[in-house]
């Protein structure tokens, strides 16, 4: 068990932050790393990204030195975390395909600036998949009950919500007045008890 909590600990450490602050720096360049292309984009990017994460591989001892042991409530409440994290992930897979989680749209010049997502999980909450990473993530730290993991979640909350407001001011850039009217009838984070007024339909994002 201790093992498999150090590995997951490892791993978050080695790849959430890396996953957000990539975000940090396309959103607002998103112009620019269309211009590349995202093959480029994520070439270019994915430089800083090893070296980070073979650097905390390197320091894994060091940087998970501080262990608070297996605790089994933890283990259960992790639990619960990821299975939030899994029934939200297999709703939103039914709207939301890889290439279009993994931002093609906004890097790709022929299929900029795509179709707004307004359907499915889509119609309560803007931004599902930002909520299911942190379910997912907040349960494989409690699993891993290492301090490190716990500040970098800490930490990243604010992370995660800037990179929300810029993808945000992204999405207002490509749709305009209509992601306007979805940002007002449609909560951020948490779901209104009345489903959005919006019709349902297939388009993606």
């Amino acid at each position: 068990m201790d093992t498999v909590r150090f590995w997951i600990g490892l791993i978050v450490v080695m790849s959430y932050p890396v996953g957000l602050l990539l975000w940090v720096v396309i959103h607002p360049f998103a112009a620019f790393w269309r211009r590349m292309g995202a093959a480029w984009t994520y070439c270019i990017l994915s430089i800083p990204s090893l070296v980070y994460m073979i650097v905390i591989f390197l320091m894994r001892k060091k940087i998970l030195a501080r262990d608070f042991g297996t605790r089994y409530l933890l283990v259960g409440l992790a639990i619960i975390c990821l299975i939030i994290g899994i029934v939200m992930s297999l709703k939103r897979r039914r709207h939301l395909t890889f290439s279009r989680l993994s931002g093609i749209p906004e890097l790709s010049k022929k299929q900029y600036p795509g179709k707004l997502l307004i359907d499915g999980p889509y119609a309560r909450v803007r931004n599902p998949r930002y909520i299911e990473a942190a379910f997912f993530t907040l349960g494989y730290v409690l699993f891993s009950n290492f301090l490190v993991p716990y500040i970098m979640f800490i930490l990243s909350i604010p992370i995660l919500f800037l990179v929300v407001i810029l993808e945000e001011k992204e999405m207002i850039r490509r749709f305009g007045k209509e992601y306007e009217e979805y940002c007002r009838r449609v909560p951020r984070f948490i779901p209104e008890k009345e489903k959005s007024s919006f019709p349902k339909d297939n388009t993606i994002l």
